[in-house]
């Protein structure tokens, strides 16, 4: 390799490394793993709610974040709350999980 190549070859490499830094997770903003995950758990959670016969699932919301749940919207007793809320739980990689829905 002639010395131009060298110096672009290294160049390159500098700037994949620092773009690479630059999408390291911090405490206060996910990474793109933590994202995919997240996204993942909160498709596999409204999939159990679908999946629940005595859940209106299109009622609840969620949304996940570095694997807490949160679950939203309205829904008609407080068996379907403490249903939703176990049927989320029972989802592999939910850490922990937020109700905030409430009664109609």
């Amino acid at each position: 390799m002639n010395k131009m190549g060298k110096v672009l070859a290294a160049l390159f490499l500098a700037v994949t490394l620092v773009s690479a830094a630059g999408c390291a997770s911090s405490s206060k903003q996910e990474g793109t793993a933590e994202y995919v995950d997240d996204s993942v758990i909160t498709s596999k959670v409204k999939a159990a709610l679908f999946n629940e016969p005595s859940l209106k699932s299109a009622e609840i919301n969620v949304e996940t974040f570095k694997g807490a749940v949160q679950l939203s919207g309205f829904v008609s007793s407080q068996a379907a709350i403490n249903k939703a809320v176990a049927v989320a739980r029972a989802v592999g990689g939910v850490t922990s999980v937020k109700n905030d829905m409430r009664l109609k």
